[in-house]
């Protein structure tokens, strides 16, 4: 049975849940009107994750941490945040050549609610235990639970399994001033106040995890190694055009041609990192290796 009393209680304490007085009368707006209301609203966004970039710095750091000491990272959530989740783990492994099993984005309802949502499948606590357990979460890995909203059943199941575990946590949600009802390691709060539709957390509270998320990922990547300067080397050239720019990265850095781009390529088993290193060591493909093997993947520190 469920309390819709308690519930509304709840929504109510939430800033996501409240009325935007600046777009009541959204409904009776052109569609420029309308767009330019929207685009005021998101403009906030940014400077509330400013806020919390300590936070984020934290988590980032303990994403690493986690990677480095052989544990992974798992983002936990429903509906749009849980979206949000499987999207930053799937972009990891093409950008930086993370393995998949490493980084892994689990939803509420499994995959099939990426492309179409169904209702009731956040309430369900027992299926994010079910989806770690079927991972073998262990206390060396670090789960990131997702909620605009803080109360979502699903994603706070997965950080308690998480926490009984001795897994690492951070949670990030949408509000603040609300009491989170479980312990976690980091929490980051975004409150990014009314949405321009009330109640619809896809839009501003989905872009301040968005820009929370890659913050944070990106950051972990940097810190091991994953790219020199701002080149992100470790992409996997899976497509004609990461194909492309494996040897444009090579072609400017080292200003070679896109002839000998190629070759140094092809020698260093497709993987730009190793090829910068042959190229600077005048080494082969194994010496390189090993080289950033005892750098721990850092080109600039390779000797």
């Amino acid at each position: 049975m469920v309390d819709y009393d308690k519930l509304i209680e709840q929504l109510g304490q939430l800033g996501t849940e409240q009325i935007n007085s600046d777009t009541v009368d959204i409904d009776r707006l052109s569609a420029r009107e309308i767009v330019t209301r929207i685009n005021t609203e998101d403009k906030k966004v940014a400077e509330v994750v400013a806020e919390v970039l300590p936070a984020i710095a934290q988590a980032a750091e303990l994403y690493a941490k986690t990677l480095r000491e052989g544990g992974r990272v798992f983002y936990i959530g429903a509906g749009t945040s849980g979206r949000l989740g499987v999207l930053d783990a799937a972009e990891c492994p093409p950008t930086f050549g993370t393995d998949p099993a490493h980084i892994v984005g689990l939803i509420s309802g499994g995959y099939a609610t990426l492309v179409l949502s169904q209702e009731g499948v956040e309430d369900d606590q027992k299926a994010a235990i079910n989806d770690l357990q079927h991972h073998r979460l262990s206390n060396k890995d670090l789960v990131v639970g997702l909620a605009a909203s803080v109360r979502t059943p699903y994603t706070l199941a997965g950080l308690k399994h998480a926490t009984k575990l001795g897994a690492r946590t951070v949670f990030i949600v949408c509000n603040n001033n609300v009491e989170v009802p479980i312990k976690v390691d980091i929490t980051i709060a975004l409150p990014v106040g009314p949405e321009a539709i009330t109640g619809s957390t896809r839009m501003k509270s989905g872009t301040a995890q968005k820009m929370t998320l890659n913050m944070i990922s990106t950051t972990a990547m940097v810190l091991l190694g994953k790219t020199y300067g701002n080149l992100m080397v470790d992409l996997q050239a899976r497509s004609k055009k990461l194909a492309a720019r494996s040897r444009k990265m090579l072609m400017d850095l080292l200003q070679i041609d896109l002839t000998a781009a190629h070759e140094l390529l092809k020698t260093a088993g497709g993987s730009v990192k190793v090829a910068i290193v042959m190229h600077q060591f005048s080494c082969g493909r194994d010496e390189a290796c090993q080289k950033l093997e005892a750098a721990n993947g850092f080109i600039t520190r390779c000797r």
